[in-house]
């Protein structure tokens, strides 16, 4: 401490010494600086005071500079404020584009102009907060356009569906044309002229594709187009149709990366109207519109399909447009066959044979494969025969029923020619005679043979456009017209003459019309020649079975004749009213026989313009069962009794029949052969009233006895009534020697027949 202290004074006394030799000079200093003040306050004074001068003089330039300035600054913020501007405003003149786009419809420029504004405009100005809203918007607004132009196709395809009708009727009007015009213009082949139309129709649509590209401004739908009946020409079926809607939707969707999802969604709505168009309503086979509305309803769909298919590039391939015709080409047959089977009208089945092929030939120009149509056609030919052939039954019952069953009378020469023309029929003898005259048929000849004709014609107009080969058409008509001979005409023919209330007479009428309708068949066999132009040589030609119709009916007519012949006799042998146990000997036949008598010589009267052998059949037969009825009325159960005297009556009754048979009321018999019909009754009466016994029990079974015809069964079964009779007349005198011997000779006789029936048996 105590050098500390040393040291300190050491350096105060050097610091004094330092202090002491420059002190004069601080000294010096001071009074130089108190000069400096004063000097130094002058010069504050004037640059206050030059200051206050400055100040004053140059304020107004100060305010002018800051004026100055702030224009810079408002230049230069306009100047960054416009070169922004001219940034932002294609952004939102493309957007405002945009929205005017999207508002007038005109989807496809918008979808361009949105890219635009995305990839080119929108990138430049990307920091602006609006732009960033725009950025955002965008998605929203490729949905949006993506959904308008898919309501756009949805408002087209409901359009499609309510018009495919109209559609397919123009597309088959100008079919029909086409068809009209191939007809009269007959050198240019067929397929040239279905080309052609095609080409006519691919060039209407080409016109349109221009008029509807994606650019396009036109709404979407169904063109307004008149139908004008005047018209030399028939529209197009596409000038129906505006396409732009699909169009416009399909590039939408192909640049928003979604074709496939646009191609599935489009076929399978088609597929649904493809199912809704090919259902068919249930009252579709009452009307020929019923067919047609539904024929025209698939041509549309199919004609709207092929447009489709030529002006898009894979919106539909060939493979859907086949699967598609396969689907609507089985179920239509199948709705045609189950339509077609409820029809039983043959103009309306012709009607619907017309539209089928015009149906087929219409699609099979947009290049559908139709052969199954016309296959199925082959069918309805079939139903359209059964429905010809019902029709034609009530063309022939109408005639049958209406027809007076005499020969037609002609009183000039006029008529003469108008019946021949009718039918071919030529009688040199006829044609000498004078007026008035008569044709030896009546009046359903002809109109049955024009019948005939009318239904072969019938046959032919079904056969027309079905690409047959004449042999194909003949082999059809001929096939068709012997089931209306066999079936049909031989139904009616049966019909008429097994009616109960069927006179001879008719009957007789019948068979000499069938003899003359059985000639005309060589005459429908040319007819059918000249009209298909086949030989009837040709190796498959079928034959008319047209003669073995008419041969039946006559011999059916000839049994019917037969049969009515024998209820007549029947009905006379009812009125017999024999009194079996008369003692009282007659002098002349009953009054019943007489009558019958005289109608069976009445009716063989008639029988003189029939086939010899017919009246011969019909009169040996009549004899036949006029014989056996007879038998049968003197041998039946009820009669238990009858006497000699009775017997002798019939006799007179056989007599008489005897004496109608050797008249001959039929010429052509040979001497005593229709007698042969009455030889039974005759030789059971010759024994009965000659009582010759010993006779016939002497000689029976030799070949040559007198009474071969008389069975023993039927001459005991006659013997039992009278021997019955005898006991009853006699029972009080039963012991006079005459009549006992009488009694024991029947007795004897009885049990000598009973001995030949059963040796005859043995």
């Amino acid at each position: 401490m105590e050098k500390l202290e040393s040291r300190i004074r050491n350096h105060d006394r050097e610091i004094e010494k330092m202090c002491n030799f420059h002190y004069q000079g601080f000294v010096d200093s001071v009074a130089e600086l108190l000069k400096v003040r004063g000097e130094a306050q002058k010069l504050k004074n004037q640059v206050m005071d030059t200051n206050r001068k400055l100040q004053h003089e140059g304020k107004e330039l100060v305010i002018a500079m800051e004026e100055l300035k702030q224009c810079r600054l408002q230049q230069r913020n306009i100047s960054a404020t416009v070169d922004k501007l001219m940034l932002c405003l294609p952004v939102l003149e493309m957007y405002s584009k945009l929205r005017d786009q999207m508002k007038t419809k005109r989807h496809y420029p918008a979808l361009k102009t949105l890219e635009h504004l995305e990839h080119t405009y929108l990138p430049q100005v990307s920091h602006y907060r609006f732009c960033k809203v725009m950025v955002d918007n965008i998605p929203k607004l490729r949905e949006e356009i993506k959904d308008v132009s898919m309501s756009d196709l949805k408002d087209f395809l409901e359009s499609i569906r309510k018009h495919s009708d109209r559609i397919g009727e123009t597309a088959m009007k100008q079919a029909q044309q086409q068809r009209n015009l191939d007809n009269i213009v007959l050198q240019q082949p067929r397929i040239g002229s279905k080309r052609k139309l095609k080409k006519d129709a691919y060039t209407i649509f080409d016109a349109e594709i221009e008029s509807t590209s994606p650019k396009s401004e036109q709404d979407s739908g169904i063109l307004d187009v008149e139908d004008e009946e005047d018209d030399e020409e028939v529209p197009g079926a596409q000038d129906l149709v505006d396409f732009s809607p699909v169009y416009r939707c399909l590039h939408i969707y192909s640049v928003l990366g979604a074709r496939e999802t646009f191609e599935n969604y489009y076929r399978k709505q088609r597929r649904k109207q493809a199912r809704l168009v090919l259902q068919p309503p249930s009252n579709m086979h009452e009307t020929l519109d019923g067919y047609r509305k539904y024929f025209n309803q698939i041509v549309g769909f199919f004609v709207v399909e092929d447009h489709i298919l030529h002006t898009t590039q894979g919106l539909v391939n060939r493979a859907y447009i086949d699967e598609l015709w396969e689907m609507a080409l089985s179920k239509t047959i199948a709705a045609l066959r189950t339509h077609s089977s409820y029809c039983s009208d043959p103009n309306l089945v012709l009607d619907l044979k017309n539209l089928i092929v015009l149906f087929a030939d219409t699609l099979q120009v947009y290049g559908f494969p139709v052969n199954q149509l016309f296959d199925m056609l082959l069918e309805i030919r079939d139903q359209y025969s059964e429905t010809l052939l019902k029709k034609w039954a009530s063309i022939f019952r109408s005639i049958l029923d209406s027809d007076n069953y005499s020969p037609i009378p002609v009183a000039s020469e006029e008529m003469y020619k108008k019946v021949v023309g009718q039918f071919p029929f030529q009688d040199t003898e006829l044609e000498k005679q004078l007026f008035p005259k008569k044709f030896p048929f009546s009046e359903f000849v002809p109109k049955v043979y024009n019948q005939i004709k009318e239904f072969i014609y019938a046959c032919l107009k079904f056969s027309e456009d079905l690409h047959l080969s004449s042999t194909e058409v003949d082999d059809m008509i001929r096939k068709s017209t012997n089931l209306l001979l066999t079936r049909t005409l031989s139904n009616s023919l049966l019909n008429v003459i097994k009616r109960k209330n069927i006179g001879l007479t008719e009957l007789v009428q019948i068979i000499i019309n069938t003899t003359h309708l059985e000639k005309s068949c060589k005459y429908l066999e040319e007819f059918i020649t000249n009209i298909t132009n086949v030989l009837p040589e040709t190796v498959h030609t079928t034959k008319l079975y047209g003669t073995t119709t008419f041969k039946d009916a006559r011999h059916a007519a000839e049994e019917e004749i037969y049969t009515n012949l024998n209820q007549k006799i029947d009905q006379f042998l009812q009125l017999a009213d024999y009194d079996w146990m008369t003692g009282d000997l007659g002098n002349k036949a009953s009054d019943y026989l007489v009558d019958l008598i005289a109608f069976l010589r009445s009716t063989f009267a008639v029988f003189t313009h029939l086939p010899g052998k017919v009246a011969q059949t019909a009169c040996m037969s009549a004899c036949k069962h006029l014989a056996t009825s007879l038998m049968q009325l003197l041998l039946e159960a009820e009669v238990r009794q009858l006497t000699l005297g009775a017997l002798q009556q019939f006799n007179l009754d056989v007599r008489e029949c005897e004496q109608f048979a050797r008249s001959g009321p039929v010429p052509g018999f040979q001497e005593d052969t229709l007698q042969l019909a009455f030889i039974d009754l005759r030789q059971l009466l010759d024994l009965f009233i000659q009582w010759d016994w010993s006779t016939y029990l002497a000689d029976y079974g030799q070949p040559n006895c007198k009474y071969l015809r008389v069975n023993p069964v039927t001459a005991l079964t006659l013997l039992e009534k009278m021997k019955d009779t005898s006991r009853k007349n006699n029972m009080f005198a039963q012991f006079r020697k005459n009549e006992r011997d009488k009694q024991k000779l029947i007795d004897t006789v009885a049990k000598q027949l009973r001995g030949l029936i059963s040796s005859h048996h043995s």
